[in-house]
C-alpha cells in the first residue's frame, strides 16, 4: 500500500454497505453484502480523480485486513478485487470453501 494512504481510516457505512476511503476530498468504496461470517464484495469504484494513485490497491489491502481482523471469511465478485488477489495470491487465506 502506498505510504500516504496508510493512516487514512476505512469506514464500514453499514447503512450503505460499503467500505469507504476518503483521499483528497473524494470518496472510493466497495460495496458488500454480509452473510454469517462471509463478506462478499460486490463492486469497487474510484473516483476518476483518484484514477492511477493506488488507491483502489489501498482500499482492497484495508478491506482484507479489516475482514481477516474479524476473522471472516472473503467472497470475491468484483472485477476489481478478483484481480488483486490474483497478483497477490497470499490473500487467498481468507476465501470461503465456497469458493476455493
Amino acid at each position: 500500500m502506498q505510504e500516504q494512504y496508510k493512516n487514512l481510516p476505512l469506514i464500514k457505512n453499514e447503512a450503505l454497505q460499503q467500505f469507504e476511503l476518503e483521499v483528497d476530498g473524494y470518496t472510493s468504496l466497495i460495496e458488500y453484502k454480509e452473510a454469517g461470517d462471509q463478506v462478499v464484495l460486490t463492486h469497487t469504484e474510484v473516483p476518476v480523480e483518484l484514477e492511477g494513485k493506488g488507491v483502489g490497491t489501498a482500499i482492497v489491502e484495508k478491506t482484507l485486513e479489516y475482514i481477516e481482523e474479524r476473522k471472516q471469511r472473503l467472497v470475491p465478485l468484483c472485477p476489481f478485487v478478483i484481480a488483486y488477489l490474483k497478483r497477490h495470491p497470499d490473500w487467498n487465506r481468507l476465501l470461503s470453501d465456497s469458493v476455493k
